[in-house]
């Protein structure tokens, strides 16, 4: 396997020849460290050059669409090939008419048995004149297994209207050669992108079915990356054998040299590894003794001495994955897990009421609390099979607690707040409950702003459809062990509902339908797509592996989640809500009454909590994202008429909604892409879900959720009733009845090291304002528009640190000391709990 770089090229005049000759050179990337067992393969690509075979390419000429004399890359061989560590250049010569003019596009042809990536091709008009620079970066396999030449278009970039004569055949080629036909299974060689359902999450080899997700009225989803796999009875078959691994096309992997490649097969080593070792030595039933024995895989260290240490299923050691994740001990008996923020300043911190309300403002899921509009709180669910639709909080629970205010008065002066998952988990609740050791509740907590601007949580109610119950917090200086209960309840329900909803659904799988639709109806050509790509880069290989190892039957979410094997047909329900048109933050946060529209504040918008970090920090990332889109797209489009008229455009969007969201094809509130204000605001709204929105959930998991007392991801018994038996275990050893109830050793642990890879950014990894491709478009207004938003992201990085530094600002901090840092925008690699990449890469 190679990476081929820039061919840089010149133009001379062939003496005694009505040709041109364009004259360049060819770098080829090799691997850092040789692998042996591609040296079979390399020398069969040496001798194929010295038969005169190997990468052929032909320049188009943008002009007329005549193609160049085909032109060999010289000297494979001689310039290093199979030993070489670092890039190697090779010589390439075009020969072509004089009246070429510009070439537009190049079609390669590759006769090795291997594949190489291409990353880019440079050529230079003759006289020192202009430079026309053909970004690539794409794999490019043996052209008998493609069945075709690969073509490439320059930087260039041209609406389908303005489309130069000799590039229209070899645009709408390209295109047709990205969707394919429907048909088949796919290969790896393949670029084909389609459409298919969630119908391969469960395994009907071993009796473990699920429901098919997209589709229905009951169940739908957005639809996922098709792979043509063997289909038994509707539902695609789950092997782990590599001659059936999971499709996606070739150009979506992780490069060779990425970090994320091996954060990407560290979650498949999890279930096919890891899992089994771990469960030699513990069961699912085991629980921890004490908050110390937690605290104690932090501080010393699990002892994994009797693990099974052999290769299962052909997946790496289970050492192997702990010594590349974990700590280091200096004793390989010991794996030592990094110790979360939430501890390393205050242990005890996150047991505190202000923490727990703190958490909803900017913990791992800050997108879920509301404001209050209704007192008591009302369910929308058929009373007849889910009880009393109306809470039984009470203004005698929690009137006491309002600084003075009645209920009444603290509702119209928008001081009280909710965060409700009663509907959502309600109906689930008796098949979640006869799951084997699971226990769940549908909760409710209110909170309050007091005059300091922090939040009190006043009130807790957990309900099932047969009870109702109602727990408030105890005098200051107290501790109610039923109230501590009452809260780890509540949490992991905001455990489940941040993992299945806030971050796989509403990031992961909504924005899967937009990549393959960009990739079918938004030519290389079209300014569009180079714009969205950055935005986009690795989301399906790691979807891949989430539906391998994360959400599949017996993954790690339904092994370590109370709603068990419910949990993706959960995020389905809760799909049948979500609005597009509602994803961006100035329409979440209104829709949730967190703020309101007022033209004298900051970014148009008044907050109905002036310290919530997540959409104060959020706003000035938004502000910049709507003013970059607008920029570029004011380089793009000279009307709203160049918009609506765009053909490849409105192809695009129609098949986003008709098959991407294809459950949602009938909806009214789709935006319609009339005007560059409506474009600006779909495609701002897009890459807000695929940065911020994703890294606000995603890479603060470890810091708050890797201690798991503060946020379970499991319940397992009721909370007992006062005076009863259970009370008076629990009151007799409150910390081990507490540890009881909430998620156990073995789940613990696998949360941990899952939340661990999931934290950590990848060493090359791009952040908002950054793009690594340098040569993505000539546009000089476009690339201007750029330099503009990197210095905006600059500028937000230091907002975000004068609000931490403000000690007025409470909810930046909080009692555990944690700042709030997840929307600053760039970060160095691992985890750090800052950093928004461009996109959803891990």
């Amino acid at each position: 396997m190679a990476l081929l770089g820039g061919i840089a090229g010149a133009l001379f005049q062939d003496k005694g020849s009505s040709k041109i000759v364009y004259k360049g050179a060819v770098l080829v990337r090799k691997t850092n460290v040789l692998d042996v067992t591609n040296v079979g393969a390399s020398v069969v690509d040496d001798t194929a050059d010295l038969l005169g075979l190997g990468v052929t390419l032909q320049l188009i000429s943008a002009k007329t669409g005549k193609k160049s004399n085909p032109a060999n890359l010289e000297k494979w061989l001689f310039s290093g090939g199979l030993f070489a560590t670092d890039d190697v250049k090779y010589t390439v010569k075009f020969s072509v008419d004089p009246d070429f003019g510009l070439p537009g596009a190049f079609s390669i042809t590759n006769s090795h048995p291997s594949e190489f990536y291409l990353v880019s091709l440079t050529v230079e008009m003759p006289g020192g004149g202009k430079i026309v620079e053909f970004p690539c970066y794409s794999w490019v396999y043996n052209s008998n297994l493609y069945k075709t030449d690969r073509l490439f278009f320059s930087n260039q970039l041209y609406l389908p209207n303005e489309t130069p004569t000799g590039l229209t055949n070899a645009r709408k080629s390209d295109l047709k050669a990205l969707q394919g036909d429907g048909t088949g299974i796919r290969q790896d060689w393949d670029r084909i992108y389609d459409y298919d359902t969630y119908n391969d999450l469960g395994n009907p080899l071993l009796n473990m079915k699920r429901p098919t997700l997209g589709g229905s009225t009951d169940l739908p989803y957005p639809r996922r990356c098709r792979t043509g796999r063997i289909n038994i009875n509707g539902v695609e078959t789950l092997t782990l054998t590599p001659l059936n691994k999971f499709y996606i096309p070739s150009d979506e992997r992780f490069g060779s040299v990425k970090n994320s490649d091996f954060l990407a097969d560290g979650l498949k080593a999890l279930t096919h590894s890891v899992l089994p070792a771990l469960e030699s030595i513990i069961t699912f039933d085991q629980t921890f003794d004490s908050l110390k024995e937690i605290k104690d895989l932090y501080d010393h260290g699990f002892d994994i001495s009797e693990l099974v240490t052999s290769p299962v299923r052909g997946m790496q050691t289970p050492l192997e994955f702990f010594n590349e994740f974990t700590a280091d001990t200096g004793n390989t008996s010991y794996m030592k897990y990094p110790l979360p923020q939430i501890l390393k300043v205050n242990e005890k911190g996150w047991m505190t009421d202000e923490e727990f309300a703190r958490q909803m403002l900017c913990g791992v899921n800050p997108m879920m609390i509301q404001c209050l509009k209704e007192f008591p709180p009302m369910s929308t669910l058929d009373p007849e099979k889910y009880g009393p639709s109306k809470s039984a909080i009470t203004e005698e629970h929690i009137g006491s607690q309002l600084e003075g205010s009645t209920v009444q008065q603290a509702v119209s002066d928008k001081k009280l707040f909710i965060l409700s998952y009663h509907d959502e988990f309600m109906p689930y609740l008796d098949k979640i409950n006869s799951q084997r050791s699971s226990y769940a509740y549908a909760s409710r907590v209110l909170l309050f702003l007091k005059s300091d601007g922090t939040l009190r949580p006043v009130a807790i109610e957990l309900s099932t459809p047969y009870s109702q119950r109602v727990f408030v917090p105890p005098a200051a200086g107290t501790t109610d062990w039923l109230w501590e209960l009452a809260k780890a309840h509540a949490a992991t329900n905001d455990s489940g509902y941040h993992q299945l909803v806030s971050h796989w659904l509403r990031t992961h799988a909504c924005i899967e339908p937009f990549i393959i639709a960009t990739h079918r109806q938004l030519s290389k050509l079209h300014p569009l797509n180079p714009f969205l790509q950055p935005h986009f880069k690795h989301t399906m290989s790691i979807n891949s592996q989430a539906r391998q190892s994360l959400i599949n039957a017996a993954g790690i979410i339904e092994l370590t989640f109370t709603p068990g094997k419910y949990c993706m047909e959960m995020s389905a329900v809760v799909y049948k809500g979500w609005r597009f048109d509602e994803q961006g933050l100035p329409a979440d946060l209104i829709k949730r009454g967190m703020a309101v529209p007022d033209s004298t504040a900051k970014h148009g918008l008044k907050l109905a909590i002036e310290d919530y970090p997540y959409a104060a920090d959020g706003l000035e990332i938004w502000d910049a994202l709507e003013k970059w889109t607008s920029s570029y797209l004011d380089a793009c489009y000279n009307d709203d008429e160049a918009v609506a008229s765009d053909a490849e455009l409105q192809a695009w969007w129609n098949e986003v909604i008709k098959k991407g969201h294809a459950d949602k094809k009938d909806e009214p509130w789709w935006i319609k892409l009339d005007s560059k204000k409506n474009l600006a605001l779909a495609l701002t709204t897009i890459i807000w879900v695929a940065s911020a929105h994703h890294a606000a959930v995603n890479f603060g998991q470890y810091a708050y959720a890797g201690y798991m007392p503060n946020h379970p991801t499991a319940t397992h018994k009721a909370i007992p009733a006062e005076n009863s038996d259970e009370h008076k275990k629990l009151l007799a050893n409150p910390e081990k009845f507490f540890l009881e109830s909430v998620s156990r050793k073995l789940e613990a642990i696998l949360v941990m090291l899952t939340l661990e890879i999931l934290s950590t950014h990848a060493s090359d990894e791009e952040y908002l304002g950054q793009r690594a491709i340098a040569n993505w478009t000539d546009n000089p207004k476009a690339k201007a528009a750029f330099q503009n938003f990197t210095a905006a992201m600059k500028n937000v990085e230091g907002i975000v640190a004068r609000r931490n530094a403000d000690p007025s600002l409470k909810n930046r901090l909080g009692p555990v000391h944690v700042a709030y840092t997840l929307l600053s925008p760039a970060s160095e690699k691992g985890i750090t709990g800052k950093g928004v990449p461009n996109s959803i890469s891990i």
